[in-house]
């Protein structure tokens, strides 16, 4: 009886419970009005949170944006009714020399305000990169004319560009150069704009790829030093190849803000800034819309012209997008 109760008791043991991960949520059982609450709540609530960002975004950005294509295919007066024309439109604005050369100024200003733009804050977030003196005070002091405001300061450069009493004419003289007709020529007119905006933006591109550059691995300089690479090499073998996807956002960005260009060049015309000058020689495509919406009450015109600038943007995100897959795959191959 002994032995059997010994061997009893030397039998296994039964299995240990599971430890316990925590404090578990209640779960209603199934099948009650409580259990329904339940599945609403874990399935709806995420779509409540982000309903109003939808909303606000339909009612603001999608409606409005349907309603300019729509506007676009009719020929509407300002306080009138739609007149339907289909592509009407469109079709006077591809044989408007005004619409043509509206588009080459935007293009030219462009070019001349984001090529120097980028390059000027490229080198500038280089200098910022290294370990300087007052290096917090420089990084504030750059992003100060973006945070001015655009009437400001193109008042201020429109003073500095004056032909008659401007100080950029008064330098220039002490030089032996002639005076220069900032406002009435073309290419200084343009000139004279783009430079407000490489003023105003290089600040803000040259953090963004500050930013950038601090995300670089140490070592990777580390090793092109021990190469015997200079600083320069570095900068153009190794910095610039890690922040190739950041330059290409700042000029899709870039690009888009040249686009849609309209502060600058309509204050520093002054009573003649919605024409963009005298003879139209620094109208710009977002000039040319409020001139045909708001002046000749056009808003047919002007709608065609506002889908025009949305396709154009979005042809330049289709090469963005094209451009950024050929670099991953160079990259993984």
């Amino acid at each position: 009886m002994a032995t059997s109760v010994r061997a009893r008791s030397d039998g296994p043991a039964p299995p240990a419970a599971p430890p316990s991960s925590g404090p578990r949520s209640p779960r209603p059982a199934p099948g009650g009005w409580r259990s329904t609450l339940y599945r609403w709540d874990i399935k709806a609530i995420p779509y409540v949170f982000i309903a109003p960002f939808f909303l606000t975004f339909a009612a603001f950005g999608l409606f409005p944006l349907i309603y300019t294509g729509w506007l676009s295919l009719n020929r509407v007066q300002l306080g009138g009714e739609p007149q339907w024309k289909g592509l009407e439109n469109y079709t006077d604005l591809a044989t408007s020399e005004f619409f043509w050369n509206a588009l080459f100024n935007t293009f030219t200003i462009g070019v001349i305000s984001t090529v120097p733009q980028l390059l000027m804050a490229l080198g500038l977030a280089h200098l910022l990169n290294y370990k300087l003196r007052g290096r917090g005070f420089f990084r504030i002091a750059v992003l100060a004319p973006y945070a001015t405001s655009i009437a400001a300061a193109t008042l201020v450069f429109a003073q500095l560009f004056n032909t008659d009493y401007g100080m950029i004419n008064s330098f220039l003289g002490w030089f032996g150069f002639d005076p220069v007709n900032w406002e009435s020529s073309k290419w200084p007119a343009q000139i004279a704009i783009s430079t407000i905006v490489t003023w105003r933006w290089t600040g803000y591109n040259a953090l963004i790829y500050l930013a950038a550059m601090q995300a670089v691995p140490q070592d990777l300089y580390e090793a092109a030093s021990l190469d015997g690479a200079s600083r320069w090499r570095q900068f153009i073998s190794v910095t610039i190849p890690s922040i190739r996807p950041t330059i290409l956002f700042t000029v899709v960005v870039s690009t888009i803000g040249a686009t849609q260009l309209f502060g600058e060049p309509m204050l520093f015309g002054g009573s003649v800034g919605i024409s963009g000058g005298s003879g139209n020689q620094f109208q710009t495509l977002s000039l040319l819309m409020y001139e045909k919406g708001w002046v000749n009450n056009s808003l047919g015109q002007a709608s065609a012209i506002a889908w025009i600038m949305l396709l154009l943007l979005l042809v330049v995100g289709g090469v963005q997008a094209l451009v950024s897959r050929h670099n991953r795959k160079k990259l993984g191959g």
